[in-house]
């Protein structure tokens, strides 16, 4: 009896069609965001004799090494070395260095745009801290009593405060610190209603 080869993934897939007119349109938002942001490669991981090393996704790893550092805001090598051993740490679970999980990190620092190290560290920071409250969010999804749950929500409640807090430091930063102000003047007409709007000057100079 003759037996039918399985199919690969790859054999099984449907072959390739043009989008439709309303998937283009809708597409379009994405399309632009991939051509306005520079390309950054990811990286790749490997151990041997128990020294860990990181590569480039680049045919040049000089240029890779180079479009990465400019992605992640810096142009020291010494800090890229360490922002990229940083990133390692943070998406790694278990004993085995994890390359999907690292590179996850470094694309939320690309995503933030960095403009100098200080960016760029509160960026990893940031993924950091959003690994970690996806984490006990899992968690607090699978408690099995009152003290896991209390735990589980009290990390939970804390990690999203910080992360809602590093938002705001690294909007103040970008800015110098500035903070809008928004100056009101009080009218007060006979019968003592109040009316209250922004001030504005008025054109041509006349008054009232």
């Amino acid at each position: 009896m003759k037996t039918l080869a399985k199919q690969t993934p790859a054999q099984a897939v449907a072959p390739r069609r043009d989008p439709t007119p309303e998937e283009l349109e809708a597409l379009a938002p994405l399309t632009k965001k991939l051509h306005e942001r520079p390309e950054a490669p990811t990286v790749n991981l490997s151990t041997k004799d128990g020294v860990r090393k990181i590569s480039v996704n680049h045919p040049d790893q000089s240029i890779g090494h180079m479009l990465l550092m400019s992605a992640l805001g810096t142009s020291d090598v010494a800090f890229f070395d360490g922002l990229l051993s940083q990133a390692v740490n943070i998406g790694t679970q278990g004993a085995n260095t994890d390359p999907r999980g690292t590179n996850y990190v470094l694309s939320v620092v690309k995503s933030v745009a960095p403009k100098d190290e200080i960016e760029a560290m509160l960026a990893v920071q940031m993924a950091a801290v959003h690994m970690a409250t996806i984490t006990f969010a899992r968690r607090l999804a699978h408690v099995e009593n009152i003290p896991q749950q209390e735990s589980a929500s009290n990390a939970f409640n804390k990690l999203t405060r910080t992360f809602a807090t590093q938002m705001e430091a690294l909007k103040r930063y970008r800015t110098g610190g500035e903070q809008k102000v928004t100056v009101q003047h009080v009218h007060v007409h006979d019968g003592g209603q109040a009316i209250v709007g922004a001030v504005s000057a008025a054109k041509g100079g006349g008054g009232g």
